[in-house]
């Protein structure tokens, strides 16, 4: 809401000549158009719904201070046009006396619109101190108007701009607030039991301590532009604090949606860490059995031994499991980032552990296959009845198949026996219908 700027300059014209009528007419005529702009100036200025909403507020710190200090200025403002008013009452009136004035009449016109005002008595600092008796000049008092106007109004408008920017902004702010900690709520994210929540409490806090100060000291919350203008309030609000408090807020609500993806994607989570643990544990279950079996089967072997199931593991994953039934998803996000590293690992051990102590097993197995292979060829070729490499077969074949198993001398019998075919199949005549 917009009221008219300074004043225009005065007409008055203090120790001027005698007018004659046209002067004295046109004189007139411009002190009646600036007590028009300066009436409607000054009404504006009373009727500004900045000056109406500081007349009543609870005022504090800065604001309560120049505020009472406008309000001073005010009171000398109404003076000073009080006694504009006067002047100009005066001189219409002798010029209203005759519409074609005499001599004494422009003589005294003059005198009236050269004697000026009386001085208006103020407090310092207002901007309009008594001259000690002497009557001002119209100029002067217009000037002193236009001062007292100038800074009332900046103070007005000044705070009718930060209380028109930043409490609805705040209440705003304390609105998308209240939702996002209602969010959070149902998500666990509550004061004491995650960082967020306490941040929530923070803010909640900041905002009501700010909006209180923007009431009562709006001009504390008021920069000004610093580039020497002249113009009534010119500046901007401070947003500082607002910003800050929007900022942090936008930071929880970005937390707040991970900790809603970490409650939606938590079972699923916590369902494939149980089948890999599971799968861990049947796995060295598995290896612990094969170890066993090993043992009874195959001498002279060096077997590893095979660990149990991690405990550690499974107390994490009982432990996550409460976090989720407590809402506390802070916590379980990152647990169950371990807990997935660590439960691949632990898979992977049981798988190697399963293949190291099942290693012998697996030399018998390929030792048998290949003892069987050189006997097909050599019944291929013919030889296979052989007394030696039948001697051989059966020694290389009880070593093999018996428990337990020597396998370096089980590998010995079976080398031995491949060499025996060779020698029999080197010396073996060759009629075509046989490989060499």
């Amino acid at each position: 809401m917009g009221v008219p700027g300074p004043f225009p300059g005065s007409a008055g014209r203090p120790d001027a000549p005698v007018l004659d009528r046209e002067e004295a007419d046109r004189a007139l005529a411009r002190l009646g158009a600036e007590y028009e702009a300066i009436e409607t100036s000054l009404s504006a200025l009373q009727d500004h719904a900045g000056r109406r909403l500081l007349e009543g507020a609870d005022l504090s710190g800065v604001t309560k201070e120049r505020w009472a200090q406008t309000e001073r200025s005010l009171t000398v403002l109404w003076s000073l046009f009080d006694a504009y008013t006067e002047v100009l009452s005066a001189a219409r009136e002798v010029r209203a006396r005759r519409r074609w004035p005499s001599a004494a009449d422009l003589a005294e016109l003059s005198e009236v619109l050269g004697r000026g005002a009386a001085p208006v008595v103020v407090g310092d600092g207002d901007g309009g101190g008594s001259d000690g008796g002497a009557r001002i000049g119209l100029a002067e008092l217009v000037d002193r108007l236009t001062g007292l106007y100038a800074r009332s109004l900046d103070v007005i408008v000044a705070a009718d701009a930060v209380w028109s920017a930043l409490p609805a902004r705040i209440d705003l702010l304390a609105e998308e607030l209240r939702r996002t900690r209602s969010l959070a709520h149902s998500v666990g994210v509550r004061p004491g039991e995650h960082p967020a929540g306490d941040d929530l409490e923070r803010i909640t806090e900041e905002l009501a301590r700010l909006r209180s100060q923007v009431i009562a000291d709006p001009l504390a919350f008021w920069v000004s532009s610093g580039a020497g203008s002249a113009a009534p309030g010119g500046g901007r609000p401070d947003t500082v604090r607002y910003d800050r408090a929007a900022r942090a807020l936008e930071e929880i609500r970005r937390e707040v949606a991970a900790v809603l993806d970490v409650r939606q994607d938590a079972e699923r989570r916590l369902m494939l860490l149980r089948d890999v643990l599971s799968r861990a544990d049947r796995t060295l279950t598995e290896a612990r059995q094969a170890r066993g079996e090993v043992l009874a089967k195959i001498a002279a072997s060096e077997v590893p031994a095979v660990s149990g199931p991690s405990t550690v593991l499974h107390e994490q994953l009982v432990a996550a499991a409460e976090y989720r039934r407590r809402s506390q998803w802070h916590r379980l996000s990152p647990l169950l980032d371990r807990l997935e590293e660590r439960a691949e690992e632990e898979l992977q051990r049981a798988r190697e552990s399963l293949t190291a102590v099942t290693a012998p097993l697996a030399v018998r197995a390929e030792l048998r296959g290949r003892l069987d292979a050189y006997r097909a060829r050599a019944a291929r070729l013919g030889v296979a009845a052989d007394p030696l490499l039948v001697e051989r077969y059966d020694l290389a074949r009880r070593m093999l198949w018996s428990a337990p198993c020597d396998l370096r001398a089980a590998e010995q019998a079976v080398w031995r026996y491949q060499e025996a075919a060779a020698e029999a199949l080197a010396v073996q005549p060759r009629d075509g219908r046989g490989e060499p």
